[in-house]
């Protein structure tokens, strides 16, 4: 059973999107990941979701477990406003504890199970590239493994804390096409930059990787002050005899009191907050808003999201 104390955070998170068209979009259909997760480490205690023009939204658990809610409009409209309001009651477990009741500690290399790998498969597949960048991906992530002894804790704590120092955390310089070897010979980036390389290390190493969508307190001013706005990305490795395991290769830390999870998948596409298709020609403009704050804290200003 993890490590659990008896204290925990409660963060309440508003999370504002705002669409301007310059001429009327006909109709449109969409699709949101807004609403946090719910389980034993994270407790929903309020959710509340609201978009204008009115609209009828139907919420359902998508493929990946999480909360999703889609809706369409069918009239046309120039503005667009999804707002989502929560609070998250986030339990204090020691991010470590695992490393002391772990039995045999795993080494390289992994093998799966037959139908593990039917259900892992998804999570093993590296991003598509060419065979000579993957190459490179690969030799990378190799090299923290051989100087790791092998020892598979060791080496994805070590890529953890590396991409952290030795990569430049630098807002516009990427968007959602940038691959894992663009941002491997460039080093710099944003948060969805670096979950995407650690990803693509680990699934080259046979490691299932997934990506995790969510939010991220940046009150903290500690020796682990978080290096982005408080609309985050990291990941989620499978580690044999442990599971699921969150780590942020953005702040160099294993995720805990400050990280709010919205949503798991293959890739952003799986859980993107907002996504959807317009009908029409309209040219878009958005402008993102999310504040994270402690409950009975003083509230500070909303900050845009990161790009």
């Amino acid at each position: 059973m993890p490590d659990v104390t008896a204290t925990s955070r409660l963060l309440k998170i508003r999370h504002t999107t705002h669409y301007r068209y310059d001429r009327p979009v006909q109709r449109s259909s969409h699709r949101l990941h807004l609403r946090p997760i719910e389980d034993w480490k994270q407790s929903v205690r309020s959710y509340r979701l609201s978009v204008t023009p009115s609209v009828n939204i139907t919420e359902f658990e998508d493929v990946f477990g999480n909360f999703m809610a889609n809706f369409d409009i069918t009239y046309p409209y120039s503005e667009l406003v999804i707002a989502a309001e929560s609070e998250v009651e986030v339990l204090d477990v020691d991010p470590f504890s695992f490393t002391r009741t772990l039995g045999q500690r795993p080494t390289f290399p992994l093998s799966w199970m037959p139908w593990e790998l039917k259900i892992l498969t998804p999570y093993l597949t590296p991003q598509e590239l060419p065979d000579t960048q993957l190459k490179e991906i690969y030799d990378y992530a190799w090299s923290f493994a051989q100087r790791n002894k092998n020892d598979v804790l060791e080496t994805l704590f070590d890529i953890n804390l590396t991409l952290f120092r030795e990569f430049h955390y630098l807002p516009g310089v990427t968007h959602l096409a940038t691959t894992a070897f663009d941002v491997l010979t460039a080093k710099q980036g944003v948060c969805q930059d670096f979950a995407n390389l650690f990803i693509a290390m680990a699934r080259l190493l046979w490691i299932p990787a997934r990506y995790v969508c969510g939010y991220i307190y940046t009150g903290n001013t500690g020796e682990h002050a978080t290096r982005s706005d408080a609309s985050h990305a990291w990941v989620q490795l499978y580690i044999p005899g442990v599971g699921w395991k969150g780590f942020d290769p953005t702040n160099g830390v294993l995720p805990n009191l400050d990280h709010v999870r919205v949503g798991y998948g293959r890739n952003y596409r799986d859980t993107a907050p907002t996504s959807g298709t317009l009908y029409g020609s309209a040219c878009e403009n958005m402008e993102v808003k999310v504040q994270v704050e402690i409950v009975g804290a003083p509230a500070a200003p909303a900050v845009p999201a990161p790009a």
